[in-house]
């Protein structure tokens, strides 16, 4: 194969591979925040006295359940605009 089509190749993989890890954080940030508000309300009907302590915390696990779905994007973007597949495959080709 030549090497344009490799790297197209590689670029192709590369975009069904980010699709992935963007799909997959998407839904497990849905999928955590609904169970998150589940159980907060929950308690909340149980305890109504715990509200405070309970909103407190449930927005720091909302703020770090966001932060795993912004590291997704951040390597998404990463092989989005620095692939480092591409420098491995014309290296594979030049060798």
């Amino acid at each position: 194969m030549e090497l344009a089509s490799l790297i197209a190749q590689v670029q192709g993989m590369t975009v069904i591979a980010v699709a992935v890890i963007l799909a997959a954080g998407a839904f497990g940030t849905a999928l955590g925040f609904a169970i998150m508000g589940g159980k907060f309300l929950e308690s909340i009907a149980r305890q109504p006295e715990l509200a405070p302590m309970l909103q407190g915390r449930m927005f720091l696990l909302a703020g770090l359940l966001d932060a795993v779905s912004m590291i997704g994007v951040a390597i998404a973007l990463l092989f989005t605009f620095a692939n480092p597949f591409v420098g491995a495959v014309t290296a594979a080709a030049g060798a």
